[in-house]
C-alpha cells in the first residue's frame, strides 16, 4: 500500500508564520543593513568611535530593566536610551560613552543601596556585564582605531552572546529584545571587522 501523497509544505510552517515568530531577527537584519548602506565606506576611526560610544548603552539597558524588575519595560528603556545616545553628541562637554558609564554606575549604586527585585546575585551578574562591556568600549575608544576596532567588535560580539544567554534563560529583559539585540550585536561586530 502506498502512502498518500502530501503537499511539500504540509510539514513546514508558512513563511509568514516564521516571520511572525522571528520578527526581532528580521528587524535586526533590516536595521543593520540600513546602517551598512547609510555608512557606506565609513572611516575606521569614525566607525570605532560611533559604535564604541553606543556600546555602553547595551549593559545599561540590562541594568535599568533589572532594577525595574519588569521585562516589559525593556523596549521603553531602549527608546529612552536611544534618545540619549542621539542627543548626547549634540553637546561637546562630555563624551556620550562617559555619560552612559556614569549612568550605569548610578544604577548599580541604586541597586546596592535599595536592593533589587532579582536579588544581589543577579545585580552582581549585571554589574560584571556592565564592567566588561563598558571597559571594552572605553578601551576601544582610547587606543589606536585599528586596535580599537577589535576591542569594540569584541564588546558587541560578546554582548550578543550575553543576549542569547539571557534569551535562553528568559531572564531580566524581554525575549523579543534579547533576540533582536543579540542579532544586531553579532552583525555589528561583523560589520566592524569586515565591512569598515
Amino acid at each position: 500500500m502506498q502512502a498518500p501523497h502530501t503537499h511539500p509544505t504540509a510539514d513546514r510552517p508558512h513563511p509568514a508564520s516564521v516571520l511572525k515568530r522571528r520578527w526581532p531577527t528580521a528587524l535586526a537584519v533590516v536595521v543593520v543593513t540600513l546602517n551598512v548602506i547609510a555608512s557606506g565606506s565609513e572611516d575606521v576611526a569614525d566607525a570605532v568611535g560611533g559604535f564604541g560610544e553606543i556600546l555602553p548603552l547595551l549593559p545599561l539597558i540590562y541594568l535599568v530593566v533589572h532594577q525595574i524588575g519588569k521585562p516589559q519595560a525593556t523596549w521603553p528603556v531602549l527608546g529612552a536610551g536611544l534618545v540619549a545616545v542621539f542627543a548626547l553628541p549634540l553637546q561637546d562637554v562630555v563624551a556620550p560613552s562617559t555619560v552612559l558609564v556614569a549612568l550605569a554606575l548610578a544604577v548599580l549604586l541604586w541597586g546596592a543601596v535599595r536592593g533589587t527585585p532579582h536579588g544581589r546575585a543577579g545585580l552582581g551578574v549585571q554589574a560584571a556585564g556592565a564592567l566588561v562591556f563598558g571597559g571594552l568600549a572605553l578601551a576601544g575608544l582610547a587606543v589606536d582605531p585599528d586596535l580599537g576596532r577589535f576591542l569594540v567588535a569584541a564588546g558587541w560580539f560578546f554582548h550578543g552572546v550575553w543576549d542569547f544567554v539571557h534569551l535562553r534563560l528568559d531572564k531580566v529583559v524581554s525575549r523579543t529584545f534579547a533576540e533582536w539585540c543579540g542579532v544586531i550585536d553579532v552583525l555589528v561586530a561583523v560589520q566592524l571587522l569586515f565591512l569598515v
